[in-house]
């Protein structure tokens, strides 16, 4: 068998990463993300590994590949001309959306426009019962009517009441589209996200319809420049689920992408928490444009089977567009190191959640931003060195990050550019520490217990003073933090969920009915697997979706394995709801809403950490000023470079570690210590 050779490759806002695997050794870069067409971004950073790592672009074996196009899409409202055929009356649904309020005082709250106006919203004349029973047959003669007489559209949403329970008609109306539109794309609500709830569905099925042709065409071009420069790999994608599919698939259900990216960093994390041993982590992911926060219990992230994109109302939940699909569940705001800093009308300084991205980038990047970002903060503080940022193919300017941060923020704050940073810097920090606390607090979770780790080219730079917001006392910053999604990648699965709602009560149970829903299910989420991986092993894990009758909303229960048992899994049910919500309740009977099952490859078993053998060294770095935004003063801290530190050294904040993807800052309060792995254990100092 030929030698494995893996590439994986993360698009993210500000910089493309690309990591090379070859022999169980890891070449990595770093290259400006091009907006315009981001596979050149893709090219050009696989010509940079290959010529470090010594092995020619045909020699590659498998591209596992993370983008943000289909999310950008959706927030930038760049997709294709979609419609959206559904149930008669029920044309405005994505509009209505569940009539919440995301912010109950606020008398002027604008909801955000739909998708797809209402002018592209058609209806036909159908209708089935919950149960999948036809109540309205479905009329064909007005379809045919309705395809003829439409205008140029490229994509088509099919959302029709209750069609996770039977597709028929649904698939009756894709016929007809195909015959008529035949190079028109097609999404079926019972196909991308077979779950109950129409304005979740009818959600997914639009994002999914008009990011379809985008992605598709995107994906074909890829492919073919890689075959234009001898890449005749397998090209894989990471989903959100935190898995990998097939192009096909990928092409077919380009939702899943949307959280393609931040899932890889967090398998990432999950890879260095189980080769750690730690139980409880923070995922700290600070990228160009966003920061990712998961958290990971038993080298698990935690998932979740809907999450929002493009919030538009200061993150808040509610104010996004619902997707419904699994995902790994995370809390994304707009901080990263190409995020922009302002000063509102109440003279307060506010950053993101726009970002400078690659273009024109930050101002200290001297490609034509004028506006001050987080990373210019950096530089100006201190923690940046302006001659080495990103290897030091891109040289910084402290002068033009310092003049963006007197003239935006200084002037109108009264503040000179280094407390214009530090204020910066600090809203940033604080920003994040929020989302953190309250995500933890959803999940009943205390941080205090957490570990820490950060990855992504900004997250070392914050990780120290979040953690200080935060009360955590341990933060690991592993090899390759700069690229650490792409490195994610590399460690995934390949896996599918495939779910489905039907509704049952344990009173009610049914050995046979369960056993064909699971058998269904499996099926259909270990034959994509199959089309990837066609002769790995493959294990699967089945979930239901259980509530006490009466309630609004389900719990995920892990199912136990073998036959279907009414007692067992009323035990698995009420397990997991004393465990969330303390208690049981009794004499109420217990329904299941969805089912899911996830179809997984084999993961190789991680080796442990060993202690370094050689005895602990401390050695001397140069004297750097660095500024402490904790005490607001400038201190003498003293610089490193990560490869000149072998395991066993220890170190005593305020230190600054550079490498060539990112710089790690230890802040006074910490001490840190290299691990055998390379990794940067940073500890908080003994009071």
């Amino acid at each position: 068998m030929s030698e494995q050779i893996k590439v994986g490759v993360d698009i993210g806002g500000t910089f493309t990463d690309v990591v090379l695997e070859h022999g169980g050794t890891l070449h990595s870069t770093k290259v400006l993300t091009t907006y315009g067409a981001p596979e050149d971004a893709i090219l050009d950073g696989i010509a940079k590994v290959c010529e470090t790592a010594k092995v020619s672009p045909d020699a590659i074996t498998t591209i596992i590949h993370g983008t943000t196009l289909a999310t950008n899409a959706l927030i930038e409202r760049k997709g294709a001309r979609t419609a959206l055929i559904t149930t008669r009356g029920f044309r405005d649904v994505i509009e209505m959306r569940t009539e919440g309020r995301f912010e109950q005082y606020d008398l002027n709250l604008k909801l955000p426009e739909p998708l797809i106006p209402r002018n592209h919203r058609h209806v036909v004349t159908e209708r089935l019962g919950a149960d999948g029973q036809v109540l309205i047959p479905l009329d064909l003669d007005e379809v045919e009517a309705l395809i003829d007489g439409l205008g140029a559209i490229d994509s088509f949403a099919i959302g029709l009441m209750h069609a996770y329970a039977n597709p028929a008609h649904e698939r009756a109306v894709a016929e007809v589209i195909r015959r008529k539109r035949p190079d028109a794309h097609l999404s079926l609500s019972s196909e991308v996200s077979p779950q109950m709830r129409e304005y979740e569905r009818f959600s997914t099925v639009c994002a999914n319809a008009y990011v379809k042709p985008l992605m598709k065409a995107y994906l074909d071009r890829l492919v073919t420049r890689l075959a234009g420069i001898g890449v005749s790999a397998q090209v894989t994608l990471m989903h959100s689920g935190g898995g990998i599919i097939g192009l096909e698939s990928a092409a077919e259900f380009p939702v899943r992408l949307v959280e393609s990216g931040p899932a890889g960093g967090a398998i990432f994390a999950a890879d260095i928490a189980a080769r750690h041993g730690l139980e409880r982590v923070l995922s700290f992911d600070m990228g160009g444009t966003t920061a990712k926060i998961c958290l990971i219990q038993n080298h698990t992230p935690k998932t979740s089977r809907v999450f929002e994109v493009a919030r538009s109302y200061r993150f808040k939940k509610g104010s996004g567009m619902p997707i419904s699909i699994p995902v790994i569940d995370m809390v994304e705001i707009g901080a990263g190191g190409g995020s922009l800093a302002s000063v509102d009308v109440m003279r307060q300084i506010r950053v993101g959640p726009q970002s400078a991205g690659s273009e024109p980038g930050p101002a200290s990047y001297q490609r034509g931003g004028t506006e001050p970002a987080v990373t210019d903060a950096d530089l100006v503080l201190g923690r940046l060195d302006p001659d080495n940022f990103a290897g030091g193919w891109l040289t910084l300017s402290r002068d033009a990050a310092a003049e963006a941060l007197s003239t935006h923020v200084g002037y109108t704050l009264n503040m000179n550019a280094e407390m214009a940073a530090a204020g910066v810097s600090e809203v940033v920090d604080e920003t994040m520490a929020n989302a953190a606390r309250a995500h933890a607090v959803e999940n009943g979770e205390d941080l205090g217990t957490y570990s820490m780790i950060a990855f992504g080219g900004a997250a070392p730079l914050h990780a120290g003073r979040l953690a200080q917001k935060l009360g955590v006392s341990t933060i690991l910053v592993p090899p390759g933090a700069g690229v650490g999604s792409a490195i994610g990648f590399l460690r995934a699965p390949f896996s599918f969920e495939a779910t489905r709602s039907t509704y049952l009560r344990l009173s009610e149970f049914s050995n046979q009915q369960v056993s064909g829903i699971i058998a269904d299910l499996t099926a259909e989420a270990e034959g994509f697997v199959r089309d990837c991986a066609p002769n790995e092993a493959i294990e699967t894990e089945v979930k239901g979706f259980f509530r006490y009758v009466g309630q609004g909303w389900e719990i995920p229960v892990d199912l136990p394995s073998g036959p279907p048992d009414e007692t067992a899994y009323r035990a698995a049910f009420e397990s997991a709801y004393a465990a969330l919500f303390g208690r049981t309740v009794d004499g109420v009977d217990i329904e299941i809403t969805s089912w899911s099952v996830r179809a997984a490859t084999l993961i190789s078993a991680r080796q442990g950490i060993s202690e370094p053998t050689a005895p602990p060294s401390t050695p001397t770095g140069t004297p750097r000023d660095l500024f402490d935004t904790a005490t607001m003063k400038t201190a003498t801290a003293q610089e490193f470079t990560r490869d000149a530190l072998p395991p066993g050294t220890t170190l005593n904040g305020p230190a600054i570690i550079t490498e060539s993807e990112t710089t790690v800052i230890v802040p006074e309060t910490f001490s840190a210590r290299i691990a055998t792995d390379g990794c940067i254990i940073i500890e908080r100092s003994p009071a």
